[in-house]
Protein backbone atom coordinates (compact mmCIF):
# COMPACT_ATOMS: atom_id res chain seq x y z
CA UNK A 1 0.00 0.00 0.00
CA UNK A 2 1.09 3.47 -0.89
CA UNK A 3 0.32 6.83 -1.96
CA UNK A 4 0.21 7.77 -5.58
CA UNK A 5 -0.93 11.57 -5.75
CA UNK A 6 -0.65 13.89 -3.21
CA UNK A 7 -2.76 17.44 -3.29
CA UNK A 8 -2.19 21.03 -2.57
CA UNK A 9 -4.77 23.28 -2.61
CA UNK A 10 -3.23 26.74 -3.31
CA UNK A 11 -4.77 30.83 -2.79
CA UNK A 12 -2.14 31.89 -5.22
CA UNK A 13 -0.70 34.14 -2.00
CA UNK A 14 3.20 34.08 -0.85
CA UNK A 15 1.88 32.44 2.11
CA UNK A 16 1.26 29.32 -0.20
CA UNK A 17 5.18 28.71 0.27
CA UNK A 18 4.99 26.69 3.57
CA UNK A 19 2.24 24.43 2.67
CA UNK A 20 3.84 23.44 -0.61
CA UNK A 21 7.34 22.88 0.47
CA UNK A 22 5.51 20.21 3.34
CA UNK A 23 3.52 18.70 0.76
CA UNK A 24 6.52 18.72 -1.88
CA UNK A 25 8.39 16.62 1.09
CA UNK A 26 5.59 14.28 1.55
CA UNK A 27 4.93 13.64 -2.23
CA UNK A 28 9.13 13.02 -2.42
CA UNK A 29 9.00 10.16 0.18
CA UNK A 30 6.72 8.37 -1.79
CA UNK A 31 7.69 9.01 -5.38
CA UNK A 32 4.08 10.74 -5.60
CA UNK A 33 2.54 12.83 -7.95
CA UNK A 34 1.91 16.22 -6.06
CA UNK A 35 -0.93 18.40 -7.75
CA UNK A 36 -1.04 22.04 -6.89
CA UNK A 37 -4.58 23.12 -7.25
CA UNK A 38 -4.96 26.59 -7.83
CA UNK A 39 -8.32 27.34 -6.35
CA UNK A 40 -9.30 30.92 -7.12
CA UNK A 41 -12.44 32.98 -5.81
CA UNK A 42 -15.34 31.78 -7.81
CA UNK A 43 -16.95 33.98 -9.97
CA UNK A 44 -20.20 32.11 -9.56
CA UNK A 45 -20.48 33.08 -6.05
CA UNK A 46 -20.86 36.76 -6.90
CA UNK A 47 -23.62 36.39 -9.25
CA UNK A 48 -26.70 36.11 -6.52
CA UNK A 49 -25.75 38.96 -5.42
CA UNK A 50 -25.94 40.81 -8.67
CA UNK A 51 -29.28 40.25 -9.62
CA UNK A 52 -31.07 40.59 -12.52
CA UNK A 53 -29.30 42.97 -14.97
CA UNK A 54 -26.00 42.64 -13.30
CA UNK A 55 -24.19 43.98 -15.97
CA UNK A 56 -23.41 47.54 -14.98
CA UNK A 57 -20.22 49.35 -14.85
CA UNK A 58 -19.84 48.18 -11.22
CA UNK A 59 -20.49 44.90 -11.54
CA UNK A 60 -18.46 44.14 -14.82
CA UNK A 61 -15.50 46.16 -13.41
CA UNK A 62 -15.71 43.53 -10.37
CA UNK A 63 -15.75 40.63 -12.40
CA UNK A 64 -12.67 41.62 -14.42
CA UNK A 65 -10.80 42.23 -10.89
CA UNK A 66 -11.84 38.77 -10.26
CA UNK A 67 -10.43 37.50 -13.62
CA UNK A 68 -7.22 39.53 -12.90
CA UNK A 69 -6.75 37.97 -9.52
CA UNK A 70 -7.39 34.68 -11.09
CA UNK A 71 -4.76 34.67 -13.85
CA UNK A 72 -2.01 36.43 -11.10
CA UNK A 73 -2.72 33.30 -8.56
CA UNK A 74 -2.46 30.75 -11.05
CA UNK A 75 0.98 32.49 -12.09
CA UNK A 76 2.53 32.92 -8.81
CA UNK A 77 0.87 28.72 -8.17
CA UNK A 78 3.09 28.22 -11.11
CA UNK A 79 5.99 30.07 -10.33
CA UNK A 80 6.58 28.44 -6.18
CA UNK A 81 5.70 24.91 -7.75
CA UNK A 82 8.75 25.56 -9.69
CA UNK A 83 10.46 26.60 -7.09
CA UNK A 84 10.64 23.81 -4.95
CA UNK A 85 12.29 21.78 -7.31
CA UNK A 86 10.60 18.58 -7.52
CA UNK A 87 9.96 16.63 -11.12
CA UNK A 88 6.63 14.79 -10.70
CA UNK A 89 4.55 18.28 -9.94
CA UNK A 90 1.21 19.48 -12.21
CA UNK A 91 -0.22 22.55 -11.72
CA UNK A 92 -3.95 22.56 -11.58
CA UNK A 93 -5.99 26.19 -11.79
CA UNK A 94 -10.03 25.73 -11.45
CA UNK A 95 -12.48 27.20 -13.21
CA UNK A 96 -15.91 27.95 -12.29
CA UNK A 97 -17.58 26.31 -10.70
CA UNK A 98 -14.14 26.02 -8.25
CA UNK A 99 -15.47 23.80 -5.58
CA UNK A 100 -16.79 21.09 -7.99
CA UNK A 101 -13.68 20.96 -9.66
CA UNK A 102 -11.49 20.80 -6.08
CA UNK A 103 -14.03 17.78 -4.46
CA UNK A 104 -13.33 16.18 -8.27
CA UNK A 105 -9.36 16.56 -7.70
CA UNK A 106 -9.93 15.51 -3.96
CA UNK A 107 -11.51 12.52 -4.65
CA UNK A 108 -8.38 12.06 -7.21
CA UNK A 109 -5.88 12.19 -4.69
CA UNK A 110 -4.91 9.83 -1.71
CA UNK A 111 -3.99 12.69 0.77
CA UNK A 112 -4.70 16.52 0.83
CA UNK A 113 -2.11 18.96 2.17
CA UNK A 114 -3.57 21.95 4.00
CA UNK A 115 -1.43 24.67 6.34
CA UNK A 116 -2.04 25.55 9.82
CA UNK A 117 -4.26 28.78 8.74
CA UNK A 118 -6.80 26.79 7.24
CA UNK A 119 -7.63 24.12 9.47
CA UNK A 120 -7.67 27.01 11.73
CA UNK A 121 -10.44 28.73 9.63
CA UNK A 122 -8.61 31.90 8.45
CA UNK A 123 -7.86 33.02 5.49
CA UNK A 124 -9.10 32.16 1.80
CA UNK A 125 -9.14 28.14 1.65
CA UNK A 126 -10.72 28.15 5.18
CA UNK A 127 -13.81 26.73 3.61
CA UNK A 128 -11.96 24.36 1.54
CA UNK A 129 -10.36 22.85 4.73
CA UNK A 130 -14.47 22.12 6.11
CA UNK A 131 -15.46 20.71 3.32
CA UNK A 132 -12.77 18.41 2.44
CA UNK A 133 -12.34 16.74 5.65
CA UNK A 134 -15.98 16.79 6.10
CA UNK A 135 -18.07 16.60 3.41
CA UNK A 136 -15.62 14.91 0.97
CA UNK A 137 -14.22 12.82 4.06
CA UNK A 138 -10.56 13.06 2.62
CA UNK A 139 -7.66 12.05 4.43
CA UNK A 140 -6.04 15.27 5.44
CA UNK A 141 -2.42 16.20 6.88
CA UNK A 142 -2.98 19.49 8.41
CA UNK A 143 1.14 20.49 8.03
CA UNK A 144 2.39 22.99 10.63
CA UNK A 145 5.92 23.52 10.95
CA UNK A 146 8.61 21.10 11.99
CA UNK A 147 6.63 18.26 9.72
CA UNK A 148 8.82 15.54 8.97
CA UNK A 149 8.10 12.33 7.49
CA UNK A 150 10.25 10.08 8.99
CA UNK A 151 9.39 11.67 12.26
CA UNK A 152 7.80 10.68 15.85
CA UNK A 153 4.58 9.84 15.04
CA UNK A 154 1.88 9.44 17.53
CA UNK A 155 -1.34 7.85 17.18
CA UNK A 156 -4.38 8.76 18.94
CA UNK A 157 -6.45 5.58 19.19
CA UNK A 158 -9.46 5.19 21.36
CA UNK A 159 -10.62 1.73 19.65
CA UNK A 160 -13.16 3.68 17.39
CA UNK A 161 -14.01 3.59 14.19
CA UNK A 162 -12.76 7.61 13.77
CA UNK A 163 -9.81 6.30 15.40
CA UNK A 164 -9.58 3.07 13.06
CA UNK A 165 -10.20 5.14 9.77
CA UNK A 166 -7.62 7.36 10.44
CA UNK A 167 -4.82 4.83 11.92
CA UNK A 168 -5.92 2.26 8.53
CA UNK A 169 -4.86 5.71 6.28
CA UNK A 170 -2.50 6.71 7.54
CA UNK A 171 -0.42 3.34 7.30
CA UNK A 172 1.64 4.41 4.50
CA UNK A 173 3.32 7.30 6.66
CA UNK A 174 3.53 4.96 9.45
CA UNK A 175 5.26 2.80 7.50
CA UNK A 176 7.95 5.66 6.98
CA UNK A 177 7.90 7.32 10.71
CA UNK A 178 11.11 6.79 12.38
CA UNK A 179 9.07 5.90 15.79
CA UNK A 180 5.39 5.53 15.89
CA UNK A 181 3.75 5.72 19.91
CA UNK A 182 0.46 4.85 20.17
CA UNK A 183 -1.61 6.99 23.15
CA UNK A 184 -4.85 6.03 24.35
CA UNK A 185 -6.49 7.53 27.67
CA UNK A 186 -8.74 4.53 28.80
CA UNK A 187 -10.33 6.37 31.68
CA UNK A 188 -11.51 9.52 29.57
CA UNK A 189 -13.31 6.83 27.72
CA UNK A 190 -16.42 4.96 27.65
CA UNK A 191 -15.25 2.54 25.47
CA UNK A 192 -13.06 -0.80 25.91
CA UNK A 193 -9.47 -0.79 24.82
CA UNK A 194 -6.47 -2.45 24.98
CA UNK A 195 -3.42 -0.55 23.47
CA UNK A 196 -1.41 -3.30 23.04
CA UNK A 197 -3.94 -5.10 20.32
CA UNK A 198 -3.00 -2.08 17.88
CA UNK A 199 0.90 -2.52 18.83
CA UNK A 200 -0.04 -6.04 17.05
CA UNK A 201 -2.71 -5.16 13.95
CA UNK A 202 0.87 -2.54 13.35
CA UNK A 203 3.38 -5.10 14.07
CA UNK A 204 2.05 -7.23 11.19
CA UNK A 205 1.97 -4.48 8.70
CA UNK A 206 5.47 -3.50 9.36
CA UNK A 207 5.37 -0.35 11.95
CA UNK A 208 7.10 -1.24 15.19
CA UNK A 209 5.41 0.71 18.02
CA UNK A 210 5.76 1.53 21.33
CA UNK A 211 2.36 2.23 23.75
CA UNK A 212 1.84 5.60 26.14
CA UNK A 213 -0.76 4.92 28.33
CA UNK A 214 -2.80 8.12 29.21
CA UNK A 215 -3.70 9.07 32.85
CA UNK A 216 -6.91 11.02 33.75
CA UNK A 217 -10.34 11.21 32.76
CA UNK A 218 -10.24 14.46 31.04
CA UNK A 219 -10.57 15.94 27.94
CA UNK A 220 -8.72 14.16 25.44
CA UNK A 221 -7.55 16.63 23.95
CA UNK A 222 -5.52 18.26 26.50
CA UNK A 223 -4.17 14.60 27.12
CA UNK A 224 -2.72 14.21 23.15
CA UNK A 225 -1.36 17.18 22.99
CA UNK A 226 0.79 16.73 26.25
CA UNK A 227 1.75 13.02 25.24
CA UNK A 228 2.87 15.56 22.06
CA UNK A 229 5.24 17.03 23.65
CA UNK A 230 6.18 14.86 25.87
CA UNK A 231 7.50 12.74 23.42
CA UNK A 232 8.35 14.82 20.45
CA UNK A 233 6.25 14.11 18.18
CA UNK A 234 5.87 16.31 14.94
CA UNK A 235 2.69 14.53 13.47
CA UNK A 236 -0.51 13.60 15.47
CA UNK A 237 -2.72 10.79 13.84
CA UNK A 238 -6.08 11.49 14.80
CA UNK A 239 -10.14 10.28 13.52
CA UNK A 240 -11.76 13.74 12.98
CA UNK A 241 -15.37 14.30 14.00
CA UNK A 242 -17.82 16.80 12.25
CA UNK A 243 -21.27 17.74 11.85
CA UNK A 244 -20.93 18.79 7.94
CA UNK A 245 -24.37 20.97 7.99
CA UNK A 246 -23.66 22.87 10.84
CA UNK A 247 -20.08 24.97 9.38
CA UNK A 248 -19.83 27.09 11.87
CA UNK A 249 -19.86 24.72 14.69
CA UNK A 250 -18.31 21.65 11.83
CA UNK A 251 -15.58 20.09 14.26
CA UNK A 252 -16.09 18.73 17.67
CA UNK A 253 -14.51 19.67 21.20
CA UNK A 254 -11.86 17.27 20.61
CA UNK A 255 -11.13 17.99 16.59
CA UNK A 256 -11.78 21.44 16.98
CA UNK A 257 -9.12 21.68 20.06
CA UNK A 258 -6.23 20.16 18.08
CA UNK A 259 -7.27 22.26 15.08
CA UNK A 260 -6.92 25.75 17.21
CA UNK A 261 -3.82 24.56 19.17
CA UNK A 262 0.12 24.59 18.73
CA UNK A 263 0.75 21.29 18.77
CA UNK A 264 2.08 19.35 15.84
CA UNK A 265 1.24 18.39 12.47
CA UNK A 266 -2.34 16.89 11.81
CA UNK A 267 -3.43 13.75 10.02
CA UNK A 268 -7.45 13.55 10.16
CA UNK A 269 -9.87 11.39 8.28
CA UNK A 270 -13.55 11.88 9.08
Amino acid sequence: MSWARIMVPLAGTPNDKGVLTSAAALAGAFQAELACVHAPADMADLMPWMGEGFMGGVQVTALESLKEAAQEGARACGKLAAETGYSRTRVISLDSPVWAGLAMEGRLSDVIVFDDASARGKGPLAESFQQLVADEQRPTLVARPGFQVDGVALVAWDGGKEASRAMRTALPLLQKAGSVIIAGAPGASSRAFELDRLVEFLAARGVKATVKTLEGNGDAAGLLLGAAKDTGANLLVAGAFGHPRLQEFIFGGTTRTLLNSDGPSLFLSH
